[in-house]
């Protein structure tokens, strides 16, 4: 008896030995945010690698709110080596974010270990951008900033000695029984001796977004000609056979802004050499100086892993991992000498040439590919720690250089993390769903990055249109066919829609530049989740799960979630169709909204049906009473600096209605130096008119006002 007496006794020592309870002492670090520090933070992170710069002008200009009294009861906890959090939960409280997910736009009562990884078919974790953050709707956001594949069990858990336990029932007597009990925390596992906590805090979901965005460094903003059409081309393609396709699009009359050069515009890829194949481009200069010629950039497709055949292979070796992908050496970006190594090839054989951005693939997975984590790097991080931050890595560098030039950038990457708002990098993958495409670009307004339903190949023409329609409301508008050499005109039933909705993409420029000079100035997320939406109420709620002994055989109950329409800017709501259903449901928002085609009323925060069983026709866009969309004419390509467009403003509904309608050269970051314009638009009793624009040229003609609602 005294023997177990003494060995309880010493194992009690021993675990608190090991654990050490700590309080959160918050700091203010800006306006609405404030940081914790548990531990001994490592010294790689997110924001860090990011090397993020907070607007803070912006952040005050959005108020002054206290810390959330929802989180003053948060708990820190180091043991064995690793950091415990626990953030509490009220009943009702919905969580949104914690990385890019394609299943569900809801995520409490959701377990997930956030790794950068291919997105392999579940809301895992393990995706493209598993930020660890997470915004509640209740007025605040939690980042976990670290490098570490973070584990979060987002309201899943009971504690024995929580203060709202879940009430204990019984299967056998009691309908109402439910395997997933009530739970009132978040719980997080950082495998690290500290890390950093932030909050953001608001006055809603919106206003938490909008923080973390500009904490960041405010989101980014594109060239004008990153937000025209994009078309990579085929992998093999040559020099003459890219104008080729050039040629044809401007032919057929179908807007092209960027061409896409696939793996084999290089001497050697997988791995690669990051030099042009001479004999498929051997004049690389002379075919970017014939596409800028009709205003159209090159963007070339990438891996960072270094070939023998590269001119750099000799000199970078010593800066590169232990393990190779695809017998390329893996360099670590964490040190100066592989980034100087990168920067003096690519600024010598592309930027210097005219290459506007860069593809930048395979940094997220999937494990088989990627190095493993066992895998030693001579900068001393561990391999967890640069497969978290890899993505990112490139996507900072990469900006710098163009930067350095004084031209922006606007390219694809397929993995990032915390602290990406303001690189302008958009997110791409192998995956081929259109509906979880849709609910991807839903998540990403949650956490600070931009993703493309990217358009590739499709079974029917119905497919083709519905997909080419939704592209071209995302925040990249791009057709790969890099494998099989798919046109926007490949099914010729359908290629007029397929052209309408590509010139929509075109004429609504001025409303989507501007969409992105929110992101940038104010933290808005051009792309709106409906959750973000003000007087959008119509989720959350629990729905009874249908026993069923294989599928369901605990009866679980799911969670209404609206996932499959979103808003872009201010004013528009769009909602998807996919094939082979032709109707489907819109949840509209508080207030009174209108057909964006014709101006005509279908609406009052209500639900309504959209029926295209007759007739295969336009993707369902609406617009909010009073809403404003500036919109230019059709035109092919994007505007040159000097270029003047025709102005058209589309006005919808009775409310008065304002639009701030934002301008700059669409090429260079002189905005930074205040050399930008915002013009009000305003209607008032069925009267439009403009205030003089300030900083800058007017580069519209004359203003033509369109008043859409009979």
């Amino acid at each position: 008896m005294k023997s177990t007496f003494v060995l309880s006794f010493f194992l009690l020592l021993s675990f608190l030995s090991h654990a050490q309870t700590t309080p959160f002492q918050w700091q203010q670090v800006a306006t609405g945010v404030w940081k914790a520090t548990v531990g001994k933070p490592e010294a790689i992170s997110p924001l860090g690698v990011a090397d993020v710069k907070p607007r803070v002008e912006a952040l005050q200009k959005l108020g002054t709110p206290t810390f959330p009294t929802e989180l003053k009861e948060s708990k820190s906890e180091r043991t064995d080596g690793k950091v415990y959090l626990r953030f509490p939960l009220e009943r009702s409280e919905q969580l949104y974010g914690l990385g890019l997910n394609f299943k569900s736009v809801q995520q409490r009562g959701t377990i997930k270990t956030l790794h950068v990884d291919h997105y392999g078919g579940k809301d895992d974790g393990r995706t493209h951008a598993p930020v660890p953050f997470y915004v509640s709707d209740r007025g605040y956001g939690v980042l976990i900033n670290s490098a570490r594949y973070v584990t979060v069990y987002a309201g899943s858990a009971v504690r024995k000695d929580s203060k709202n336990p879940p009430e204990e029932m019984n299967r056998n007597s009691q309908k109402n029984w439910n395997s997933q009990p009530y739970s009132d925390a978040v719980e997080v596992l950082v495998p690290a001796t500290g890390t950093e906590v932030y909050v953001f805090a608001g006055k809603n979901a919106m206003e938490v977004v909008q923080r973390y965005n500009l904490y960041c460094g405010g989101g980014t903003l594109p060239p004008k000609w990153g937000l025209g059409f994009v078309h990579r081309m085929p992998t093999l393609f040559t020099d003459a056979q890219v104008m080729q396709e050039v040629n044809e699009f401007e032919a057929k009359g179908y807007p092209l802004s960027v061409v896409g050069l696939e793996p084999g515009w290089q001497s050697y890829s997988y791995p690669n050499s990051f030099v042009w194949d001479s004999t498929r481009y051997p004049q690389p200069k002379r075919l970017l100086d014939q596409l800028l010629a009709k205003n159209i950039r090159a963007n070339l497709w990438i891996n960072p892993y270094v070939s023998s055949h590269s001119p750099i292979y000799k000199n970078i070796l010593p800066y590169t991992a232990s393990h190779t992908v695809w017998v390329g050496v893996v360099p670590d970006f964490n040190l100066k000498p592989a980034r100087d190594q990168f920067k003096k090839l690519f600024t010598e054989r592309h930027l210097n040439i005219g290459v506007s951005g860069y593809k930048v693939d395979e940094t997220d997975g999937y494990d088989r590919w990627l190095w493993p984590d066992v895998a030693k790097f001579p900068s001393g991080f561990s391999a967890e720690q640069v497969r978290q931050t890899y993505g990112l890595q490139f996507q900072k560098m990469s900006t710098d250089w163009f930067r350095e030039k004084n031209t922006r950038t606007y390219g694809l990457t397929r993995a990032s993390n915390a602290g990406a708002s303001n690189l302008p990098y958009v997110i791409y993958n192998d995956y081929y769903n259109h509906k979880d495409f849709i609910t991807a670009l839903c998540n990403s307004s949650f956490i600070g990055v931009l993703w493309t339903p990217e358009a590739r190949s499709s079974k029917t023409a119905e497919e083709w249109l519905r997909r080419m329609q939704a592209v071209c409301l995302s925040p990249m508008a791009m057709l790969n066919a890099w494998a099989d050499g798919t046109k926007p005109w490949t099914f010729p039933e359908v290629a007029d829609q397929v052209k309408d909705v590509m010139q929509l993409r075109m004429q609504l420029l001025p409303y989507l530049y501007t969409t992105f000079a929110q992101y940038h100035y104010e933290g808005t997320p051009p792309i709106r989740a409906m959750n973000l939406v003000e007087g959008f109420a119509d989720a959350g709620t629990l729905i009874a799960g249908k026993l069923d002994a294989t599928d369901n055989p605990y009866a679980q109950a799911v969670r209404k979630d609206v996932k499959d329409q979103f808003m872009v800017g201010d004013y528009l709501l769009v909602a998807p169709m996919f094939a082979e259903e032709p109707i489907r449901k819109v949840i509209l928002p508080k207030g009174k909204w209108y057909d964006f085609y014709t101006g005509k009323f279908v609406g009052d925060g209500e639900t309504i049906t959209v029926d295209q069983s007759i007739k295969l026709d336009k993707i369902p866009l609406f617009v909010k009473d009073g809403g404003i969309i500036p919109m230019t004419s059709t035109t092919l390509h994007s505007p040159t600096q000097d270029e003047k467009l025709p102005l058209t403003v589309r006005y919808y509904g009775t409310l008065p209605g304002t639009f701030r309608l934002y301008d700059d050269d669409g090429e260079t970051f002189n905005y930074e130096k205040g050399t930008f314009g915002w013009t009000l638009l305003e209607v008032n009793n069925r009267a439009g008119k403009q205030s003089p624009t300030q900083g800058i040229a007017w580069r519209y003609g004359p203003v033509r006002w369109e008043y859409m609602t009979p």
